[in-house]
């Protein structure tokens, strides 16, 4: 599986973006999908995760009633739509493809990473 993010900016806080994440190469309804993201200087971490078929999704505690993750699997893409941002949602953002049906919050669910998108909250 190929992913290709877009969507990221530069926004001030209280805005909103939607990334999206189009995947191409092979079957994309059967993966889980998740998005990350890697401010500078921390690790990556887990922000919002969506199963095979739209029905179940994680979001991390910092983002949860603010991100909404949705995906339109007739257009093999994922979204994040981020309202209400922070100058701490600053980072680059990935998404991510796993074998499974509903992938968890550790990276190690996943198998596949698209390059990063950049996302920037000015206060």
């Amino acid at each position: 599986v190929q992913l290709q993010a877009s969507g990221g900016g530069l926004v001030q806080a209280g805005g909103s973006l939607r990334l999206s994440c189009a995947a191409s190469g092979r079957t994309f309804n059967n993966n889980g999908m998740g998005w990350f993201r890697q401010a500078p200087g921390e690790e990556r971490e887990f922000v919002a995760s969506i199963s095979w078929n739209g029905h179940y999704t994680r979001y991390a505690e910092s983002v949860e009633g603010r991100f909404t993750i949705s995906r339109d699997n007739a257009k093999n893409t994922v979204y994040l739509q981020m309202n209400s941002l922070k100058p701490e949602d600053t980072a680059v953002y990935y998404c991510a493809a796993a074998r499974t049906l509903l992938p968890g919050r550790s990276d190690r669910d996943y198998d596949y990473w698209g390059q990063e998108t950049l996302v920037t909250v000015s206060s």
